[in-house]
């Protein structure tokens, strides 16, 4: 059987030479190397600490017996299992290289495209314990250099495939990462404009690796607040809506970005503002009716709708559309076999019927009545059967008190 390839853990080897500590020692900064690096970096005159680059108040190494001992131990044991350092060393340095054709500036465009098709390929092997391509951050490195690509240059054709694949590999590395990465587009302004601005001048392509982003940021605790930020840009949600809107490729990834950036409170006004509401309508208006491919975009749709309907100008909007009502009557009952479809609908309809007199009256026009009686009588959740006597009742009450 061919064996796992398992590089040197991150922390066991020397910032300086990349290569596993041989004899690892502590500055006073912390920072731990290998003795003969750092000894070669202080005898040329250095008073600093290399990674830090803090000033080095005391001078003194000390052996770092706790690391030394956790080092012998892990080759111990991945030595009995038949490997040896020369294997290790020759895996490590393989991605020691590639990272390094990445960054460097000597590097062609092809070379580096070239460079993260292999990663690529590489990745399709994760998750796998110690993967250098985890331990050596290959995924902030990579979405850096797309960052780094996006001004006037991306009207270059082979600018735009670089920035392509590089989006393409960061989310094959995603789930192996940090999330808390992503907030380098907080923490650095350039970077968050960069961003936008490969939102509103990349490809299609593009276009959708950055909804599977902001997915990803949404799914985070630790970038709610670049999440808001994202949310509050205008650039960003008229590029989503117009992407809809128009039914272009990565509409469906658009709904789902749209859908994430919803969850915060403080975005809604914003999303709503810009059309957003109509533009769902009008999509589910025209959505494959009996495609399964389109379900989940349905689903997504009515739900961002529904939060929504919080802003005044998301129900007016609801109301304006030549199809907003009926539509939303049509979703009590048009997905039968999914509850969050029914549910979503017959929430929005609660909202609306309470609020506007037109909305009552034009669902019943529609339909209403006798979708959520189908609906009790189908085998749908008691949880989706328990919305529709909600509105039922809701209706009935509302009827008697405008007849009143």
């Amino acid at each position: 059987m061919k064996q796992p390839e398992i590089g040197i853990p991150i922390l066991f080897r020397c910032p300086i030479s990349l290569d596993l500590f041989k004899d690892p020692v502590t500055l006073c900064t912390g920072q731990t190397y290998d003795r003969s690096s750092i000894e070669k970096w202080l005898s040329c005159g250095n008073s600093t600490c290399p990674v830090t680059m803090q000033k080095l108040h005391d001078s003194t190494i000390v052996p770092n017996t706790t690391l030394r001992h956790l080092i012998d131990r892990w080759l111990q044991i991945n030595c009995s299992h038949g490997y040896d350092l020369d294997y290790f060393q020759t895996v490590d340095d393989s991605f020691v290289v590639l990272k390094h054709n990445l960054q460097s500036m000597e590097s062609t465009l092809e070379a580096k495209v070239e460079a993260l098709e292999k990663v690529i390929a590489l990745s399709k092997d994760l998750p796998f314990e110690n993967c250098p391509l985890i331990q050596l951050d290959f995924f902030q490195m990579i979405l850096e250099l797309a960052l780094e690509n996006a001004d006037e240059s991306l009207n270059f054709e082979g600018n735009i495939m670089f920035v392509e694949k590089a989006l393409v590999c960061g989310l094959k590395l995603l789930p192996f990462s940090d999330l808390g990465t992503l907030n380098m587009l907080k923490q650095d302004e350039s970077k968050f404009t960069n961003f936008l601005i490969l939102f509103k001048k990349g490809s299609f392509m593009i276009k959708k690796s950055l909804c599977h982003y902001i997915v990803a940021i949404s799914s985070s605790l630790q970038s709610k607040e670049l999440l808001v930020m994202l949310g509050k840009s205008k650039i960003l949600v008229q590029e989503l809506v117009h992407l809809i809107e128009n039914k272009l490729d990565g509409y469906e990834e658009s709904i789902k970005a749209l859908s994430a950036l919803s969850i915060v409170e403080q975005n809604r006004e914003v999303i709503a503002k810009e059309n957003t509401v109509k533009a769902l309508i009008t999509y589910i208006v025209n959505a494959p009716k009996c495609e399964y491919r389109s379900l989940f975009g349905l689903v997504m749709a009515m739900k961002t709708i529904e939060t929504l309907l919080v802003v005044e100008s998301a129900k007016e909007d609801v109301l304006d559309h030549p199809n907003g009502i009926s539509e939303i009557v049509k979703m009590v009952f048009r997905v039968s076999s999914d509850n969050e479809a029914s549910e979503s609908a017959m929430n929005c309809l609660i909202i609306l019927c309470q609020d506007f007199m037109n909305a009552r009256e034009e669902a019943i026009c529609c339909g209403i009545l006798t979708k959520l009686l189908l609906l009790l009588q189908s085998q749908c959740s008691e949880r989706t059967k328990n919305k529709a006597r909600m509105l039922l009742k809701l209706l009935r009450s509302m009827c008697n008190r405008d007849q009143k």
